[in-house]
């Protein structure tokens, strides 16, 4: 009897550890390979990571003399609807989850537990009084701003002073209201889904939830060629008018995000997909090219332009390992290092956290 108790027991372990531990953690954006890669080019002040790393620790340092904006209900109106309460609100949250992640980011790098304190501040502020969004924009923003939040929560997910109670409630806060936002809005036609399926994954691999992984690389593939054309260009994007290159970027940003994510998490590599003429590439390449040419650009005269210091810089400098591409680099090496820290969180730190999909090489 005792033998099969032990048995039983025995297995049990097993199958929980399972459950519990389907994914790497840190992983997900910042995989254990990336994060002690960059810490030995941080020892060897190694460029352009060092100055990178100085430029991380300045963003947590500040981000000690922030306030918390928690709100039990994130009322979000449309933009366009009440521009003030919409830009208040949103970047209240934005500013808390980019402090979140710049803060557990540096902990993992430096190995200081105030950073890692100052993240949970953060966190715990939101998952104790904010119970649910509200309004036309507010699962969309909740989802793009949210992902910092998520990022912050792999990063400490192995931090022992955070409270196992504590930790628990953070995640009753993913399940009932971030990860909430993002199943959503993730089957949009447009850059809403794009959003709502970074947050997903984010969240499968927080939550080592793998139906949900599973769920978001079906997205992925069911419609990536409906969203790019023959020539690269993103209809659902072009025709915002003076924003079609924003929002361009503003799609491959959490789409790229995403498949990085499920790269790191289960080693399956959507950056090759094809469709005869369609890929990935030629879609940053549209991008890529016509930031540069807007004045080519044929959806609408003299669109809105970005920069190798902002958009697209962040995601081209992500991209340019993962691709391969020296027109990438020299796009955006005398802009290094690059950070962006406002308004959504998929390519943040991209000088600094490199995405690689060899970190041997």
């Amino acid at each position: 009897m005792i033998q099969k108790f032990h048995s039983i027991l025995f297995f049990l372990v097993l199958l929980f550890n399972f459950i519990a531990f389907a994914y790497e953690h840190p992983g997900g954006m910042h995989p254990v390979k990336q994060i002690e890669s960059v810490k030995k080019l941080i020892k060897a002040k190694g460029q352009p990571t060092f100055d990178a790393y100085r430029q991380l620790i300045g963003k947590a340092d500040s981000a000690g003399m922030h306030e918390y904006h928690a709100l039990a209900d994130f009322k979000v109106p449309g933009y366009y609807i009440d521009p003030a309460m919409h830009r208040k609100n949103s970047a209240g949250f934005q500013s808390d989850s980019f402090d979140a992640y710049a803060c557990a980011l540096a902990y993992q790098l430096s190995g200081d537990k105030k950073y890692a304190e100052r993240s949970l501040g953060f966190l715990m502020a939101w998952a104790n009084l904010n119970e649910k969004y509200s309004d036309f924009d507010g699962p969309l923003v909740m989802a793009y701003s949210g992902t910092g939040m998520i990022m912050a929560a792999e990063l400490l997910l192995n931090y022992k002073k955070w409270k196992s109670t504590d930790r628990e409630k953070f995640f009753i806060w993913v399940r009932n209201v971030y990860l909430k936002s993002c199943t959503e809005i993730r089957t949009r036609k447009n850059n809403w889904a794009d959003w709502g399926r970074f947050g997903s994954v984010l969240c499968a691999q927080l939550l080592d939830y793998e139906a949900e992984m599973t769920e978001n690389i079906r997205l992925v593939k069911s419609d990536l060629f409906h969203k790019i054309a023959d020539d690269g260009h993103m209809p659902e994007e072009t025709r915002r008018e003076k924003n079609g290159i924003w929002y361009t970027y503003f799609s491959l940003a959490p789409i790229t995000a995403s498949m990085y994510v499920v790269y790191n998490s289960t080693g399956e590599n959507l950056f090759t997909m094809t469709d005869g003429e369609k890929s990935l590439k030629k879609a940053l390449d549209y991008l890529f090219y016509f930031n540069q040419h807007p004045d080519e650009w044929k959806w609408f005269k003299n669109p809105n332009q970005g920069s190798p210091t902002s958009w697209p810089g962040n995601l081209l400098e992500a991209m340019a390992s993962i691709y391969g591409a020296p027109e990438y680099v020299g796009y955006v090496e005398k802009s290094r290092p690059l950070c962006y820290p406002k308004h959504h969180f998929a390519w943040s730190f991209p000088t600094l956290m490199p995405a690689k999909l060899n970190f041997n090489k």
